[in-house]
């Protein structure tokens, strides 16, 4: 609000008012960039081991950072065929068979 009636009060010289927007201007890009850093870190991270598990690079991540980057690797991780053995296919045959427990005497 502070900011609003800032920009809206008129001044007689204009170098005062440009002085005033470029200040504001130098407080709010570290704002903008750490929330740039802090967005990215949570779009990257999760796709890091998404990739990384899936078998592929981990390095597919940073389509993230390119506009539309991430429609394409969305896509990459839904249609093509993951590295990743099933968990049906580590063990080649079936386990050991296991004889059931004997009967249990009856207690009287």
């Amino acid at each position: 609000m502070n900011f609003l009636a800032m920009l809206l009060q008129t001044t007689s010289d204009s170098t005062g008012m440009q002085q005033q927007v470029q200040q504001m201007m130098m407080m709010i890009i570290p704002i903008i960039l750490v929330a740039t850093v802090v967005g990215l870190a949570i779009i990257v991270i999760p796709f890091w081991f998404i990739c990384k598990k899936a078998g592929f690079s981990p390095w597919l991540t940073l389509l993230n950072i390119i506009p539309l980057g991430n429609l394409v690797l969305i896509y990459v991780l839904a249609f093509a065929d993951w590295k990743v053995v099933p968990a049906g296919q580590i063990l080649p045959y079936p386990p050991p068979y296991q004889p059931p427990y004997p009967p249990v005497p009856p207690v009287a």
